[in-house]
């Protein structure tokens, strides 16, 4: 399909989770602008969810990046002892509406899908209509590191749990998927499975690559930076390189794109 082609078209966009690694969305989504591919309908999960909501506000990308500089991690009075987990999600509303003024999912620019993970119920549930910013705490409050939020009497979490790479949500709603994966494999040595928490965390990394393979592999386009493995989760120093990574692979990928025609 040549370019000129998509840019006719209606587009969807699927966006992974992965943390800081995440913030490689907001550079391809630099990308596609420079070479006039805008979305219409958007789905996320965790880190995912938080760039596509920026997204479909019409956020700038100097916005977007500094709502995840900004934002803090392990601020000490956000820390709890009255709920699960070591941070309470529920102190990040008022820094999450400062910067996503948008109250309902209705209010947005862009039609927006929110994924999180319903922990009692053990399901992946989606959110696109109503209040928008509980839904967006839900789905990035990636345990045990924050505390679950409440939606209905039912406590959620990261949407990464259950459903990483949510492109289920767009079915019947664009002519065109891209797909953005930044939760991407890293091969590890013997030396980094040795304690017991490396060994625990290395197979929910293995399980959630292979659920999402199928899925990642069904999008028209697919933008995989696999530079980007080598940032941490938690890695806020990584946030500019984060970004560098995949607004580069995304050229990469689209200037071959324009090779072909």
């Amino acid at each position: 399909m040549k370019i000129e082609e998509l840019t006719s078209k209606s587009i969807g966009l699927v966006l992974s989770g992965g943390g800081v690694r995440g913030i490689g969305h907001i550079g391809m989504l630099k990308a596609l602008k420079e070479y006039g591919i805008e979305a219409s309908v958007i789905s996320g999960s965790s880190a995912g969810a938080l760039v596509g909501a920026l997204y479909a506000g019409n956020s700038s990308f100097e916005e977007m990046l500094a709502f995840f500089k900004e934002t803090p991690l392990f601020k000490y009075n956000f820390f709890t002892i009255n709920k699960p987990g070591l941070v309470n999600t529920d102190r990040y509303f008022d820094i999450f509406n400062q910067y996503i003024p948008f109250h309902t999912f209705e209010s947005l620019h862009k039609q927006l899908f929110v994924t999180a993970t319903n922990l009692q119920k053990g399901v992946a549930e989606v959110f696109y209509k109503g209040d928008l910013i509980i839904p967006l705490l839900a789905s990035a409050a990636l345990p045990p590191v924050f505390s679950p939020v409440e939606i209905n009497n039912d406590l959620y979490a990261d949407g990464g749990i259950m459903n990483n790479f949510p492109s289920e949500p767009l079915q019947g709603k664009a002519d065109f998927v891209i797909g953005s994966n930044v939760s991407v494999l890293k091969t590890v040595s013997k030396k980094e499975i040795q304690s017991s928490f490396q060994l625990a965390s290395r197979p929910t990394s293995l399980m959630v690559y292979a659920i999402n393979r199928q899925k990642i592999k069904s999008c028209d386009i697919i933008f995989e930076p696999m530079e980007i493995k080598d940032i941490g989760v938690f890695e806020k120093s990584g946030i500019d390189k984060a970004f560098n990574i995949g607004y580069d692979n995304a050229c990469r990928v689209l200037e071959a794109l324009l090779i072909q025609q």
